[in-house]
C-alpha cells in the first residue's frame, strides 16, 4: 500500500480499508507509520482547562455545555501565572506539548491579551503550544499566529451527515470556516473527532473522509465517547451497548486514520482511561503516536502519569522529547 500523501480519497476506498481483515489492516497501518515516524516513540501532551463550563454550544457529548445538567460550575479564565505554573509542571512530568482549552463558543477580543501571554509564556519554556477556544475570526487567528501558537484544535466531531444529531447551535461548515482561518494564519491544525456516539461505521467513514480530503491536519485526535450523566449523549447511551465502542472497531478507526493521513500525529484522546493496555498497544502499533497524559482531560478522567509510565515500560515505548517537529523530520 502506498504511503504517499493524498487528498483524493473516496468514501468507497475508505470503507474498503475498514473492511480489510483486521490483522492485515493493522500491518498496513504500521508499515505506513514506520515510513514516516519514529518507531516506539509517543508524544506526551498535557491538556489544561483554562476556562471551564458555561459554554453556549449544545454539543451533546460535553459536560461543559450550558445546556447540560451535570452540576459543573462555570469558572472565569485562569490567571496567566497559574497557567504557566501548570505548564512548567507538565514539562517536568515529560510533556512536550501543552494544550489549553476554554469553554467558549468563541473568544471575546478582551480575552485575547491574556491568551497571547499564555502562548508566549509556554513557548518560552520550549514546549509546543495548542489552544482550543471555539470558533475564531480571521483577526483572532492572526493574533494567535503572531503570538507563536503552534497548533489550534477545532474538531469536526463526526461525519457531516451525523453532525446535526450531535450539535445544533452551529453547523459543520462553521467548523470548516474556523479551520480555514487557522490554516490561513499559518497555524498548524489539530482536528479530529469522537467515535462511540451511536454513529454507524458509515459515519466513521464520512468523518475520516472529511479529514483526509482537506489539507491534512498536522494533529488528529481520536476520542472515544466518555458518556457523562446530564449530557444528551451521556443520558441516551449510558445504559446501552452503544455507550462503549467495540475496541477492535476503535483500533480499526485509528489504523484507517494513519493510512489516510500518513504524516499526521494521530492522538489517542478521551476514553483511554477505560481502555485495556492491550487495546492501547494495538493503537500504537496501528499508528497512534500521541497521547494526553495526566489524571484529567478538561473535566473527564484520564489514565494518569503513573499508569502511562508503567504501560510504556511494558511496551518498550519512549516519550518524544523536545521539539517534536525535529524528531519527525529526522525520521523522514
Amino acid at each position: 500500500m502506498s504511503s504517499e500523501v493524498r487528498t483524493d480519497w473516496t468514501r468507497d476506498a475508505i470503507a474498503a480499508l475498514f473492511d480489510m481483515p483486521f490483522l492485515d489492516l493493522v500491518y498496513e497501518a504500521a508499515s505506513v507509520h514506520r515510513a514516516h515516524h519514529p518507531r516506539n516513540a509517543v508524544q506526551l501532551s498535557t491538556l489544561l482547562s483554562i476556562k471551564t463550563g458555561g459554554c453556549a454550544e449544545d454539543c451533546g457529548y460535553c459536560s461543559q455545555s450550558a445546556h447540560a445538567e451535570t452540576g459543573l460550575k462555570a469558572t472565569k479564565l485562569m490567571d496567566v501565572r497559574a497557567v504557566l505554573q501548570a505548564a512548567a509542571q507538565a514539562k517536568d512530568d515529560g510533556s512536550s506539548r501543552f494544550c489549553m482549552g476554554a469553554a467558549w463558543r468563541s473568544p471575546k477580543d478582551r480575552d485575547m491579551p491574556a491568551i497571547v501571554e499564555m502562548v508566549k509564556g509556554v513557548r518560552q519554556m520550549g514546549m509546543e503550544t495548542c489552544m482550543t477556544l471555539g470558533m475564531l475570526s480571521e483577526g483572532q487567528a492572526k493574533t494567535l499566529a503572531d503570538a507563536g501558537l503552534d497548533y489550534y484544535n477545532h474538531n469536526i466531531d463526526t461525519s457531516p451527515e451525523n453532525y446535526a444529531n450531535v450539535i445544533t447551535t452551529r453547523g459543520f461548515e462553521e467548523r470548516i470556516e474556523t479551520l480555514e482561518h487557522v490554516r490561513s494564519a499559518g497555524i498548524n491544525v489539530c482536528c479530529g473527532g469522537i467515535v462511540g456516539m451511536g454513529e454507524t461505521r458509515a459515519d466513521r467513514v464520512g468523518f475520516l473522509h472529511a479529514l483526509a480530503t482537506m489539507p491534512h491536519p498536522e494533529s488528529v485526535p481520536i476520542n472515544a465517547l466518555v458518556p457523562v450523566k446530564g449530557t444528551v449523549l451521556g443520558d441516551m447511551l449510558a445504559d446501552t451497548p452503544l455507550a462503549k465502542i467495540d475496541e477492535i472497531e476503535f483500533v480499526r478507526t485509528v489504523a484507517v486514520a494513519r493510512i489516510l493521513m500518513p504524516l499526521s500525529m494521530v492522538r489517542l484522546s478521551a476514553g483511554r482511561e477505560s481502555m485495556s493496555d492491550e487495546t492501547q498497544a494495538l493503537c500504537f502499533l496501528a499508528g497512534a503516536n500521541s497521547i494526553f497524559t495526566g489524571d484529567k482531560l478538561l473535566t473527564a478522567g484520564n489514565a494518569g502519569d503513573d499508569k502511562d509510565a508503567a504501560l510504556f515500560a511494558r511496551l518498550g515505548v519512549t516519550a518524544m522529547q523536545g521539539e517534536v517537529k525535529a524528531e519527525l523530520e529526522a525520521a523522514e
